[in-house]
């Protein structure tokens, strides 16, 4: 009781003598270190890494305080389990090791301690796509769905899955760990391995639901799939027009578009089996072709007479295997879901949304996620950057949601129960200790929270007028120049940027359209995805601080509407810690430069504030989490530091940002650059480059 005492002493202490107590009691666990190596005598110790920074466990043992990290809330407590169906999320005991990799090879016995109604429901992935696939299990295991594995591709997302309590089997691939990119050799790699991991599984003689990582469960399917128990193959698909209005399967003479291998079923069927087996040596023969495309070419070589006049399914293949084609409205692409929001418009419930259709790579798909709020983030996404949190001097630290006293008594208890010679397994120690320097390092320093902003977008660059090429550049300059001032007054403030809703009056393509696709249900204007506009993998990249200025952070623009966001977070609450900041014409009543409110939560701010204005005003609220501004037209008038380059490395930043929409008709290149800087053109005009050398970005 009395080092807890005195611990929180120091807690309470000012910021230099707390740095200096904080750093003389590392030292002391340091020798904590050597002392229990040296009388410690315990034989068995968990290889599991440790999780301190999760919530806490009814379990003492390290490994079971492994309980999923995704979003707000937890798997259900009850599950419909079988007798011998381990639960998902279920830790391995206190004390266990590793088993070895043979363990976790692809058998029969393996997929059958996992199958339910004689169905598996299969992803696969690297360790690029954990967060993917944690996504995956999370939303599955919310609707009631357990029955499910997922395949490593990578010793390192195996063993991560295995103490995670997820069932999970070695695809012996030795891929790389790291995103291999859309396109890419390693990716098509990716697809044969799907392509043999059928082939292998439908022998078992068990139904098999195969999905991408790419992908979330919204609705439980398997009970729509077993309404068409003569099914061989039900394959979602890439159509953006709709061939029914109910949750009846789509109509096959309807579907031009490509069959889409991200999400479909297959039954241990003759001619599953059959196809399953030439798909697999059509790619094994020719390594330049794309496994959807085999998947297409194979299915289409006969395609028809319907099976009947009720079900929908059609002879394919060989005349003999039975497709029905998932309704575009229910098992959803990025297109269907995000653009369209089809299901919205014929007031169904999906039961899935694929993100196909998008733009900016993997991070492109993750902010699509996380922009329909089905995208589950560890707890910190959702507090001010890296968990920080600091309003008085009796909490001056938050890691992980404890203050900096109980973050130093779990240094204790894990240097406790661990030999020294083990400590490169307890990477929970290590992560602990260099946590705790880092954030002495930081003690002192401003903690940035939340800016946001009202759009405040003119009627008529909504409504007004024809959906062409030049209102829609109209409407999303607009709202580009105003994210332009929002991003540097965050970066100003050291505040992550809550991006505003995207409006846009024409859809982005790969290739020339009249504006909206025939016969989509896309409305216009319509709320567009931000990687319609914006370049989202380069936003959230690390780019160099020399040439490009501090990195600033964002989020979506759902983002304070997602209930896994805290009412309460440390000493702040995060969605009633607010301050409303609103535009005034400088030397009108009341309009004046000052860091106290007018009334309380809302701060008048003159129009055209330079850098100085501005962090005179916000420095009486550095502890408040949410700041919106009623608008950002005209709120800033630009960065006065010019030692510093800032302005010059904020819009080598800013340049990099935007991307192009696509496409205009008939003419080549038929893209149009977006520019950050539009506004600064006179003569600027949303046309195609004329030349080859006129095609580049504007910087």
């Amino acid at each position: 009781m009395g080092w807890k005492s005195r611990l929180q002493e120091i807690a309470n202490s000012k910021p230099l003598f707390l740095t200096i107590y904080a750093t003389v009691i590392i030292g002391i666990l340091f020798s904590f270190v050597y002392v229990f190596s040296a009388v410690y005598s315990g034989s068995s110790s968990s290889s599991a890494p440790s999780s301190w920074w999760l919530p806490p466990s009814s379990s003492d043992s390290p490994s079971a305080a492994q309980q999923p990290t995704v979003g707000e809330a937890l798997p259900p407590a009850q599950q419909a389990q079988s007798k011998w169906m381990k639960p998902i999320w279920e830790v391995p005991p206190s004390g266990s090791k590793m088993p070895p990799l043979k363990t976790f090879q692809l058998t029969k016995e393996l997929v059958q301690q996992r199958v339910r109604d004689n169905v598996v429901v299969v992803t696969f992935g690297n360790y690029a796509f954990m967060d993917f696939i944690l996504t995956w299990v999370k939303h599955l295991t919310d609707i009631g769905v357990d029955n499910l594995l997922v395949g490593a591709m990578d010793t390192k997302l195996l063993e991560a899955l295995y103490w995670k309590g997820i069932p999970v089997f070695d695809m012996g691939s030795h891929m790389s760990t790291i995103d291999v990119g859309w396109g890419s050799p390693t990716f098509h790699k990716m697809g044969r391995e799907k392509v043999m991991l059928i082939d292998s599984v439908l022998p078992f003689g068990y139904e098999l639901l195969m999905c991408d990582t790419d992908m979330v469960w919204l609705k439980n399917p398997l009970p729509y799939l077993s309404r068409f128990p003569e099914a061989d193959v039900l394959t979602s698909t890439d159509s953006v027009v709709p061939t029914v209005a109910d949750d009846k399967l789509d109509v096959w003479q309807q579907v031009g578009a490509a069959f889409n291998i991200g999400i479909f079923h297959w039954r241990p069927t003759d001619s599953a089996k059959k196809l399953a087996k030439e798909w697999k040596e059509l790619l094994l023969a020719d390594d330049k072709i794309w496994d959807q495309n085999g998947f297409n070419e194979l299915v289409r070589r006969q395609l028809g007479p319907s099976v009947d006049d009720d079900t929908g399914l059609v002879y394919a293949y060989d005349g003999n295997l039975k497709l029905g084609l998932l309704p575009a409205s229910l098992f959803c692409s990025g297109h269907t879901y995000f653009v369209q929001a089809m299901y919205q418009q014929l007031r169904l419930e999906p039961y899935a949304v694929h993100t196909t259709f998008q733009f900016s790579g993997t991070e492109g798909k993750r902010h699509r996620l996380r922009e329909g709020m089905v995208f589950y983030d560890p707890p910190e996404y959702y507090d001010s950057p890296g968990g920080e949190c600091r309003g008085s001097w009796d909490v001056v630290f938050c890691l992980s949601g404890r203050t900096v006293t109980e973050t130093l008594f779990r240094v204790i208890e894990e240097v406790g129960r661990t030999r020294f010679n083990q400590l490169p397994q307890r990477l929970g120690t290590f992560r602990l200790l260099n946590t705790a320097v880092e954030s002495l390092n930081s003690a002192v320093a401003e903690v940035g929270g939340f800016l946001t902003f009202k759009p405040s977008i003119p009627k008529s660059l909504l409504l007004d007028g024809e959906h062409n090429v030049a209102s829609h550049f109209l409407l999303v300059n607009y709202q580009i120049k105003q994210i332009r001032t929002a991003l540097a007054i965050a970066s100003l403030l050291n505040r992550i940027l809550v991006m505003p809703p995207l409006w846009c009056r024409l859809d982005r393509l790969w290739f020339g359209h009249p504006g909206v696709l025939p016969g989509s249900m896309t409305r216009q204007p319509f709320l567009c995805p931000l990687d319609h506009v914006f370049e989202v993998n380069v936003m959230l990249k690390e780019l160099p601080k020399g040439e490009f200025g501090p990195g600033i952070n964002i989020r979506e623009y759902s983002f304070l509407d997602n209930p896994a966001v805290p009412r309460q977070a440390c000493v702040f609450q995060v969605k009633e810690s607010w301050l409303d900041v609103q535009l005034c014409q400088a030397g009108s009543q009341n309009c004046q430069v000052s860091n106290s409110t007018s009334r309380p939560g809302v701060l008048k701010l003159p129009k055209l504030s330079n850098e100085e204005t501005l962090k005179t005003a916000f420095s009486s609220f550095k502890d408040v989490k949410v700041i919106q501004f009623s608008s950002m037209q005209d709120a800033f008038l630009g960065f006065t530091d010019k030692a510093s380059k800032r302005e010059e490395k904020f819009r080598n930043r800013m340049k990099r940002y935007v991307g192009i929409w696509c496409c205009v008709e008939n003419h080549t290149p038929g893209h149009i650059y977006y520019d950050m800087y539009w506004d600064e053109k006179p003569d600027w005009k949303p046309t195609p480059p004329q030349t080859r050398e006129d095609d580049h970005p504007p910087w």
